[in-house]
Protein backbone atom coordinates (compact mmCIF):
# COMPACT_ATOMS: atom_id res chain seq x y z
CA UNK A 1 0.00 0.00 0.00
CA UNK A 2 1.82 3.33 -0.64
CA UNK A 3 1.00 5.84 1.79
CA UNK A 4 2.89 8.70 3.16
CA UNK A 5 1.98 11.51 6.19
CA UNK A 6 1.59 15.31 5.21
CA UNK A 7 2.80 17.50 7.30
CA UNK A 8 0.19 20.52 7.65
CA UNK A 9 2.76 22.82 9.25
CA UNK A 10 5.21 22.78 7.12
CA UNK A 11 5.92 23.41 3.93
CA UNK A 12 9.14 22.65 1.50
CA UNK A 13 10.17 25.31 -0.84
CA UNK A 14 13.66 26.42 -2.47
CA UNK A 15 16.02 28.18 -0.57
CA UNK A 16 18.54 31.13 -1.79
CA UNK A 17 20.53 28.07 -2.40
CA UNK A 18 18.45 26.22 -4.51
CA UNK A 19 17.98 23.56 -2.11
CA UNK A 20 14.47 22.37 -1.03
CA UNK A 21 14.42 23.50 2.68
CA UNK A 22 11.21 23.65 5.54
CA UNK A 23 9.71 26.95 6.05
CA UNK A 24 5.96 27.33 7.99
CA UNK A 25 2.94 27.11 6.11
CA UNK A 26 0.18 30.27 6.83
CA UNK A 27 -1.65 26.72 8.72
CA UNK A 28 1.54 26.49 11.31
CA UNK A 29 0.18 26.01 14.93
CA UNK A 30 -3.40 25.55 13.95
CA UNK A 31 -5.44 22.18 13.50
CA UNK A 32 -4.62 18.62 13.11
CA UNK A 33 -1.02 18.93 12.22
CA UNK A 34 -0.42 15.71 10.30
CA UNK A 35 -2.59 13.95 7.28
CA UNK A 36 -1.83 9.93 7.26
CA UNK A 37 -3.01 9.68 3.24
CA UNK A 38 -3.11 6.11 1.27
CA UNK A 39 -4.79 4.77 -1.96
CA UNK A 40 -7.56 2.66 -0.79
CA UNK A 41 -8.54 -0.88 -2.57
CA UNK A 42 -11.94 1.22 -4.33
CA UNK A 43 -8.66 3.43 -5.99
CA UNK A 44 -9.75 6.43 -4.19
CA UNK A 45 -7.74 8.78 -1.38
CA UNK A 46 -8.50 7.69 2.20
CA UNK A 47 -7.02 10.29 4.85
CA UNK A 48 -6.84 10.48 8.77
CA UNK A 49 -5.11 13.82 11.01
CA UNK A 50 -3.26 13.62 14.06
CA UNK A 51 -2.48 16.12 16.23
CA UNK A 52 1.01 17.70 17.01
CA UNK A 53 3.75 15.07 18.28
CA UNK A 54 1.57 12.15 17.30
CA UNK A 55 3.26 11.63 14.10
CA UNK A 56 4.53 8.11 15.56
CA UNK A 57 1.09 7.43 16.06
CA UNK A 58 0.11 8.20 12.46
CA UNK A 59 3.29 6.12 11.55
CA UNK A 60 1.76 3.51 13.50
CA UNK A 61 -2.00 4.00 11.97
CA UNK A 62 -0.86 3.75 8.30
CA UNK A 63 1.23 0.64 9.46
CA UNK A 64 -2.10 -1.33 10.95
CA UNK A 65 -3.84 -0.30 7.56
CA UNK A 66 -1.57 -1.78 5.32
CA UNK A 67 -1.90 -5.05 7.37
CA UNK A 68 -5.47 -5.06 7.23
CA UNK A 69 -5.63 -4.49 3.76
CA UNK A 70 -2.85 -7.78 3.15
CA UNK A 71 -4.47 -10.21 5.91
CA UNK A 72 -8.14 -8.95 4.16
CA UNK A 73 -9.46 -7.27 7.05
CA UNK A 74 -9.54 -3.53 6.11
CA UNK A 75 -12.77 -1.75 6.74
CA UNK A 76 -13.14 1.78 4.57
CA UNK A 77 -13.25 4.19 7.45
CA UNK A 78 -15.16 6.58 5.47
CA UNK A 79 -17.95 3.86 4.48
CA UNK A 80 -18.33 2.09 8.25
CA UNK A 81 -19.35 5.53 9.46
CA UNK A 82 -22.50 4.70 8.33
CA UNK A 83 -25.31 4.13 11.71
CA UNK A 84 -26.72 0.95 12.13
CA UNK A 85 -30.52 1.87 11.92
CA UNK A 86 -29.14 3.30 8.11
CA UNK A 87 -27.57 0.24 7.06
CA UNK A 88 -29.46 -1.99 8.38
CA UNK A 89 -33.04 0.03 6.08
CA UNK A 90 -30.02 -0.93 2.85
CA UNK A 91 -30.13 -4.26 4.09
CA UNK A 92 -33.79 -4.79 4.40
CA UNK A 93 -34.35 -3.40 1.00
CA UNK A 94 -32.11 -5.77 -0.64
CA UNK A 95 -33.40 -8.88 1.86
CA UNK A 96 -34.28 -11.90 -0.21
CA UNK A 97 -36.74 -13.15 2.57
CA UNK A 98 -40.75 -12.79 1.34
CA UNK A 99 -42.44 -9.35 2.27
CA UNK A 100 -44.12 -10.45 5.08
CA UNK A 101 -41.07 -11.65 6.49
CA UNK A 102 -39.68 -8.20 5.96
CA UNK A 103 -42.23 -6.56 7.63
CA UNK A 104 -42.16 -8.34 10.70
CA UNK A 105 -37.96 -8.23 10.64
CA UNK A 106 -38.15 -4.24 9.93
CA UNK A 107 -40.87 -3.89 12.80
CA UNK A 108 -38.82 -5.69 15.56
CA UNK A 109 -35.89 -3.36 14.29
CA UNK A 110 -37.89 -0.36 14.10
CA UNK A 111 -39.01 -0.69 17.68
CA UNK A 112 -37.05 -2.57 19.91
CA UNK A 113 -33.34 -2.24 18.38
CA UNK A 114 -32.73 1.36 16.25
CA UNK A 115 -33.48 3.37 19.71
CA UNK A 116 -30.79 1.61 21.42
CA UNK A 117 -28.44 1.00 19.05
CA UNK A 118 -29.63 3.03 15.82
CA UNK A 119 -27.60 5.98 16.13
CA UNK A 120 -24.24 4.38 16.86
CA UNK A 121 -21.75 4.40 13.66
CA UNK A 122 -21.10 0.80 12.16
CA UNK A 123 -17.19 1.01 12.97
CA UNK A 124 -17.93 1.88 16.40
CA UNK A 125 -19.52 -1.36 17.35
CA UNK A 126 -17.55 -2.95 20.29
CA UNK A 127 -19.42 -6.50 22.18
CA UNK A 128 -20.55 -4.27 25.14
CA UNK A 129 -23.46 -2.27 22.68
CA UNK A 130 -24.62 -5.64 21.70
CA UNK A 131 -24.45 -6.55 25.56
CA UNK A 132 -26.47 -3.31 26.29
CA UNK A 133 -29.25 -4.25 24.04
CA UNK A 134 -29.49 -7.53 25.44
CA UNK A 135 -29.76 -6.16 28.56
CA UNK A 136 -32.85 -4.08 27.60
CA UNK A 137 -34.84 -6.41 25.95
CA UNK A 138 -34.33 -8.76 28.74
CA UNK A 139 -35.61 -5.66 30.71
CA UNK A 140 -38.50 -4.92 28.83
CA UNK A 141 -41.56 -6.32 30.37
CA UNK A 142 -43.63 -6.12 26.98
CA UNK A 143 -40.89 -8.59 25.33
CA UNK A 144 -40.99 -12.03 26.06
CA UNK A 145 -37.88 -14.25 26.12
CA UNK A 146 -38.93 -15.65 22.81
CA UNK A 147 -39.56 -12.28 21.11
CA UNK A 148 -35.91 -10.93 22.54
CA UNK A 149 -34.10 -13.46 20.73
CA UNK A 150 -35.89 -12.86 17.52
CA UNK A 151 -34.92 -9.27 17.75
CA UNK A 152 -31.25 -10.28 18.87
CA UNK A 153 -31.02 -12.51 15.62
CA UNK A 154 -31.97 -9.75 13.60
CA UNK A 155 -29.59 -7.50 14.71
CA UNK A 156 -27.25 -10.45 14.55
CA UNK A 157 -27.71 -10.88 10.75
CA UNK A 158 -27.53 -6.84 9.94
CA UNK A 159 -24.07 -6.99 11.60
CA UNK A 160 -23.48 -10.49 9.77
CA UNK A 161 -23.97 -8.50 6.59
CA UNK A 162 -21.72 -5.45 7.62
CA UNK A 163 -18.68 -8.02 7.82
CA UNK A 164 -19.26 -9.72 4.79
CA UNK A 165 -19.39 -5.95 3.03
CA UNK A 166 -16.44 -4.70 4.61
CA UNK A 167 -18.02 -2.32 7.15
CA UNK A 168 -17.38 -4.53 10.46
CA UNK A 169 -13.85 -6.70 10.92
CA UNK A 170 -16.20 -9.21 12.68
CA UNK A 171 -19.10 -9.07 14.28
CA UNK A 172 -19.26 -8.37 17.81
CA UNK A 173 -22.40 -11.01 18.26
CA UNK A 174 -19.66 -13.42 17.79
CA UNK A 175 -17.37 -12.76 20.70
CA UNK A 176 -17.88 -15.04 23.76
CA UNK A 177 -18.99 -12.42 26.50
CA UNK A 178 -22.03 -11.92 24.07
CA UNK A 179 -25.17 -14.49 24.89
CA UNK A 180 -28.57 -14.31 23.00
CA UNK A 181 -31.32 -12.90 25.49
CA UNK A 182 -32.71 -16.11 27.56
CA UNK A 183 -35.97 -17.83 26.72
CA UNK A 184 -37.77 -20.02 29.37
CA UNK A 185 -39.37 -22.93 26.83
CA UNK A 186 -42.97 -23.16 27.76
CA UNK A 187 -44.58 -26.82 27.48
CA UNK A 188 -47.82 -26.98 25.32
CA UNK A 189 -50.71 -27.97 27.43
CA UNK A 190 -52.90 -29.53 24.47
CA UNK A 191 -56.64 -28.82 24.66
CA UNK A 192 -58.53 -32.01 26.01
CA UNK A 193 -61.24 -33.23 23.31
CA UNK A 194 -63.78 -32.15 25.45
CA UNK A 195 -62.59 -28.76 25.39
CA UNK A 196 -62.06 -29.23 21.16
CA UNK A 197 -65.86 -30.20 20.90
CA UNK A 198 -66.70 -27.30 23.28
CA UNK A 199 -65.21 -24.60 20.79
CA UNK A 200 -66.69 -26.48 17.70
CA UNK A 201 -70.32 -26.10 19.56
CA UNK A 202 -69.93 -22.66 20.43
CA UNK A 203 -68.99 -21.72 16.78
CA UNK A 204 -71.58 -20.39 13.76
CA UNK A 205 -72.52 -23.11 11.67
CA UNK A 206 -70.27 -22.26 8.76
CA UNK A 207 -66.75 -21.93 10.95
CA UNK A 208 -67.61 -25.38 12.54
CA UNK A 209 -65.77 -27.55 10.41
CA UNK A 210 -62.50 -25.25 10.85
CA UNK A 211 -62.01 -27.06 14.11
CA UNK A 212 -62.44 -29.97 12.44
CA UNK A 213 -59.77 -29.48 9.89
CA UNK A 214 -57.58 -28.00 12.14
CA UNK A 215 -57.43 -30.38 15.08
CA UNK A 216 -57.68 -33.24 12.86
CA UNK A 217 -55.63 -32.52 10.03
CA UNK A 218 -53.12 -30.27 11.89
CA UNK A 219 -53.25 -27.37 9.69
CA UNK A 220 -52.47 -23.97 10.67
CA UNK A 221 -54.96 -21.02 10.38
CA UNK A 222 -53.93 -19.60 7.08
CA UNK A 223 -53.53 -22.64 5.63
CA UNK A 224 -57.56 -23.40 6.94
CA UNK A 225 -58.61 -19.92 5.28
CA UNK A 226 -56.65 -20.65 2.55
CA UNK A 227 -58.34 -24.78 1.73
CA UNK A 228 -59.86 -24.88 -1.84
CA UNK A 229 -61.68 -27.19 -3.42
CA UNK A 230 -58.91 -28.66 -5.06
CA UNK A 231 -56.90 -29.79 -2.35
CA UNK A 232 -59.50 -32.18 -0.83
CA UNK A 233 -58.92 -36.28 -2.18
CA UNK A 234 -61.93 -37.54 -1.13
CA UNK A 235 -61.05 -40.54 -3.02
CA UNK A 236 -57.38 -40.64 -1.75
CA UNK A 237 -57.77 -39.65 1.70
CA UNK A 238 -55.98 -36.68 1.49
CA UNK A 239 -55.36 -32.76 1.79
CA UNK A 240 -52.90 -31.24 -0.54
CA UNK A 241 -51.39 -28.03 1.38
CA UNK A 242 -50.45 -25.57 -1.36
CA UNK A 243 -51.37 -22.15 -0.38
CA UNK A 244 -52.35 -20.35 3.16
CA UNK A 245 -53.99 -16.68 3.00
CA UNK A 246 -52.13 -14.05 5.16
CA UNK A 247 -52.30 -10.49 5.48
CA UNK A 248 -49.57 -7.89 4.31
CA UNK A 249 -49.64 -4.08 4.96
CA UNK A 250 -53.72 -4.96 5.30
CA UNK A 251 -54.26 -6.55 2.45
CA UNK A 252 -55.07 -10.32 1.60
CA UNK A 253 -52.77 -12.17 -0.20
CA UNK A 254 -52.14 -15.99 -1.04
CA UNK A 255 -48.84 -17.34 -0.34
CA UNK A 256 -47.01 -20.87 -0.14
CA UNK A 257 -47.58 -22.68 3.30
CA UNK A 258 -44.81 -21.23 5.79
CA UNK A 259 -41.44 -22.03 4.81
CA UNK A 260 -42.96 -23.13 1.25
CA UNK A 261 -43.72 -26.65 2.59
CA UNK A 262 -46.72 -28.28 0.49
CA UNK A 263 -47.49 -31.04 1.71
CA UNK A 264 -50.23 -34.23 1.17
CA UNK A 265 -51.72 -34.67 5.15
CA UNK A 266 -54.10 -37.84 5.89
CA UNK A 267 -57.60 -37.17 5.65
CA UNK A 268 -59.31 -39.11 8.08
CA UNK A 269 -62.97 -40.40 7.73
CA UNK A 270 -64.51 -37.88 10.20
CA UNK A 271 -62.85 -35.16 8.68
CA UNK A 272 -63.64 -36.09 5.48
CA UNK A 273 -67.57 -36.39 6.49
CA UNK A 274 -67.55 -33.01 7.91
CA UNK A 275 -66.05 -30.96 4.89
CA UNK A 276 -68.76 -33.01 2.86
CA UNK A 277 -71.23 -31.69 4.72
CA UNK A 278 -69.63 -28.63 5.15
CA UNK A 279 -69.59 -27.75 1.40
CA UNK A 280 -73.17 -29.10 0.57
CA UNK A 281 -73.94 -26.33 3.17
CA UNK A 282 -72.20 -23.65 2.50
CA UNK A 283 -70.95 -24.08 -1.29
CA UNK A 284 -67.09 -23.22 -2.49
CA UNK A 285 -66.80 -19.57 -3.24
CA UNK A 286 -64.13 -18.34 -6.16
CA UNK A 287 -61.58 -15.93 -4.41
CA UNK A 288 -59.00 -13.87 -6.37
CA UNK A 289 -56.18 -12.86 -4.51
CA UNK A 290 -52.52 -11.31 -5.60
CA UNK A 291 -49.76 -14.03 -4.69
CA UNK A 292 -47.28 -13.39 -2.09
CA UNK A 293 -47.63 -9.23 -2.16
CA UNK A 294 -50.21 -6.95 -2.56
CA UNK A 295 -48.58 -6.16 -6.60
CA UNK A 296 -48.25 -9.66 -7.31
CA UNK A 297 -49.82 -11.88 -10.17
CA UNK A 298 -53.69 -12.42 -9.46
CA UNK A 299 -54.26 -16.32 -8.56
CA UNK A 300 -58.04 -17.92 -8.00
CA UNK A 301 -59.29 -20.49 -5.73
CA UNK A 302 -62.73 -22.03 -5.34
CA UNK A 303 -62.15 -21.71 -1.12
CA UNK A 304 -64.08 -24.04 1.48
CA UNK A 305 -64.32 -21.21 3.94
CA UNK A 306 -65.64 -18.15 3.26
CA UNK A 307 -67.23 -15.03 5.31
CA UNK A 308 -71.06 -14.10 5.18
CA UNK A 309 -70.38 -11.77 2.57
CA UNK A 310 -68.81 -14.59 0.39
CA UNK A 311 -64.83 -13.29 0.50
CA UNK A 312 -61.87 -14.35 2.22
CA UNK A 313 -62.01 -14.74 5.86
CA UNK A 314 -60.27 -11.58 7.59
CA UNK A 315 -58.32 -13.29 10.57
CA UNK A 316 -58.09 -10.68 12.75
CA UNK A 317 -62.20 -10.20 12.69
CA UNK A 318 -62.56 -13.73 12.91
CA UNK A 319 -60.22 -13.73 15.98
CA UNK A 320 -62.21 -11.05 17.46
CA UNK A 321 -65.78 -11.79 16.61
CA UNK A 322 -65.93 -15.35 16.46
CA UNK A 323 -63.27 -17.56 17.75
CA UNK A 324 -62.97 -15.55 21.17
CA UNK A 325 -66.76 -15.69 21.65
CA UNK A 326 -66.51 -19.48 21.38
CA UNK A 327 -63.56 -19.54 23.95
CA UNK A 328 -65.57 -17.88 26.41
CA UNK A 329 -68.33 -20.28 25.52
CA UNK A 330 -66.15 -23.13 25.91
CA UNK A 331 -65.07 -21.76 29.87
CA UNK A 332 -61.28 -21.36 28.37
CA UNK A 333 -61.31 -17.85 28.49
CA UNK A 334 -63.41 -15.11 30.66
CA UNK A 335 -66.24 -13.40 29.04
CA UNK A 336 -65.44 -9.96 27.56
CA UNK A 337 -64.99 -6.96 30.25
CA UNK A 338 -67.48 -4.54 30.39
CA UNK A 339 -65.81 -2.51 27.61
CA UNK A 340 -67.03 -5.64 25.07
CA UNK A 341 -63.42 -7.01 24.76
CA UNK A 342 -61.87 -10.48 26.05
CA UNK A 343 -58.31 -11.01 27.49
CA UNK A 344 -55.70 -11.99 25.84
CA UNK A 345 -55.61 -15.60 24.83
CA UNK A 346 -52.50 -16.49 23.03
CA UNK A 347 -52.37 -20.31 23.66
CA UNK A 348 -55.68 -20.69 23.03
CA UNK A 349 -55.35 -19.11 19.40
CA UNK A 350 -56.36 -21.11 16.70
CA UNK A 351 -52.74 -22.82 16.99
CA UNK A 352 -53.85 -24.67 19.97
CA UNK A 353 -55.73 -27.22 17.29
CA UNK A 354 -52.03 -27.90 15.82
CA UNK A 355 -50.91 -28.63 19.18
CA UNK A 356 -54.45 -31.18 19.71
CA UNK A 357 -53.16 -32.66 16.40
CA UNK A 358 -49.70 -33.45 17.62
CA UNK A 359 -50.35 -34.83 20.79
CA UNK A 360 -52.82 -37.00 19.24
CA UNK A 361 -50.33 -38.70 16.67
CA UNK A 362 -47.84 -39.02 19.53
CA UNK A 363 -49.78 -40.14 21.82
CA UNK A 364 -50.57 -43.22 19.22
CA UNK A 365 -47.01 -44.05 19.01
CA UNK A 366 -46.92 -41.83 15.28
CA UNK A 367 -42.55 -41.33 14.71
CA UNK A 368 -41.76 -37.72 15.18
CA UNK A 369 -40.55 -37.83 11.74
CA UNK A 370 -44.11 -38.11 10.22
CA UNK A 371 -46.12 -35.82 12.63
CA UNK A 372 -43.28 -33.44 11.61
CA UNK A 373 -44.02 -33.99 7.85
CA UNK A 374 -47.58 -33.54 8.32
CA UNK A 375 -47.66 -30.18 10.24
CA UNK A 376 -45.17 -28.75 7.70
CA UNK A 377 -41.99 -28.17 10.13
CA UNK A 378 -38.74 -27.33 8.77
CA UNK A 379 -37.02 -30.55 10.12
CA UNK A 380 -37.87 -33.19 12.89
CA UNK A 381 -36.18 -31.36 15.47
CA UNK A 382 -38.75 -28.51 15.40
CA UNK A 383 -41.08 -30.97 16.36
CA UNK A 384 -38.81 -32.65 19.15
CA UNK A 385 -38.16 -29.51 20.84
CA UNK A 386 -41.64 -28.41 21.17
CA UNK A 387 -43.70 -31.66 21.80
CA UNK A 388 -41.06 -34.38 22.98
CA UNK A 389 -42.84 -33.84 26.82
CA UNK A 390 -45.81 -35.01 24.98
CA UNK A 391 -44.43 -38.52 24.33
CA UNK A 392 -45.05 -40.25 27.67
CA UNK A 393 -45.64 -43.64 25.84
CA UNK A 394 -42.36 -43.60 24.16
CA UNK A 395 -40.70 -43.66 27.46
CA UNK A 396 -43.14 -47.07 28.71
CA UNK A 397 -41.82 -48.36 25.54
CA UNK A 398 -38.62 -47.84 26.41
CA UNK A 399 -38.70 -49.37 29.92
CA UNK A 400 -40.49 -52.01 28.54
CA UNK A 401 -38.28 -53.08 26.14
CA UNK A 402 -35.02 -53.31 28.25
CA UNK A 403 -37.06 -54.99 31.01
CA UNK A 404 -38.02 -57.86 28.83
CA UNK A 405 -34.12 -58.39 28.00
CA UNK A 406 -32.86 -57.93 31.74
CA UNK A 407 -35.37 -59.38 34.00
CA UNK A 408 -35.86 -62.71 34.36
CA UNK A 409 -38.97 -64.42 32.60
CA UNK A 410 -41.38 -65.66 34.71
CA UNK A 411 -42.11 -69.20 35.32
CA UNK A 412 -45.01 -70.90 35.08
CA UNK A 413 -45.94 -73.49 37.42
CA UNK A 414 -45.80 -77.21 35.78
CA UNK A 415 -48.39 -79.03 38.20
CA UNK A 416 -48.77 -80.31 41.35
CA UNK A 417 -45.28 -81.15 42.85
CA UNK A 418 -44.03 -84.69 42.47
CA UNK A 419 -43.76 -86.30 45.89
CA UNK A 420 -39.72 -87.58 45.91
Amino acid sequence: MAGHIQDRWYKTEPGPDGKPRKVKSDRHGTGMRYRARYIGPDGTEKSKSFPDGKKRMADQWLADTASDMSRGHYVDPRAARITFKAYAKRWLAAHSAGLSSQIVTETRLRLHAFPVIGTRPLDSFRPEHVRQLTSALEADPAVSGAYARNIYGDVRAVLSAAVDDGLLPRNPCSAKSVRPPTAMRRHVVPWLPTQVQAVRAALPKRYKTMVDTGAGCGLRQGEILGLAEDAVGFEYGVLRIVRQVKLIRGKAVFAPPKSGKERDVPLPSSVAEALRIHMDAFKPVEVTLPWCKPDGPKVTARLLFTNTAGGVVWRSNFNIQEWKPALALAGLIPGAGPNGRYASAREHGMHALRHFYASLLLDAGESVKAVSQYLGHADPALTLRVYAHLMPSSQERTRNAVDRVFLPAPHDPDGPETAQ
